[in-house]
């Protein structure tokens, strides 16, 4: 049994994807039906790839050597700054 139904899809992927189907020589339904088939026949482990865990710090402690609160930073970062306008 064949059926028919409406699809909004953007222009642009239309008409992308009736020029691959008429490169192959078929038509813009063969297309379309063999795309859904490849995603119904997909196993929901096989659509996603595994999940990776970035890797977590393990540091401790607190400011570097030097640095006892955050105006320090800020006056290092300052200090920086004017540092990197004399250069120019």
């Amino acid at each position: 049994m064949t059926g028919r139904t409406t699809v909004r899809l953007p222009d642009e992927l239309i008409l992308q994807a009736k020029r691959k189907a008429a490169a192959e020589g078929r038509t813009f339904t063969a297309l379309m039906e063999e795309g859904l088939r490849h995603v119904v026949a997909e196993t929901p482990d096989a659509a996603r790839p595994p999940r990776v865990t970035p890797p977590l710090s393990k540091a401790k402690g607190g400011f570097a050597p030097g640095i006892t609160d955050f105006r320090d930073i800020a006056e290092l970062e300052d200090l920086e700054y004017v540092e990197r306008l004399r250069r120019l």
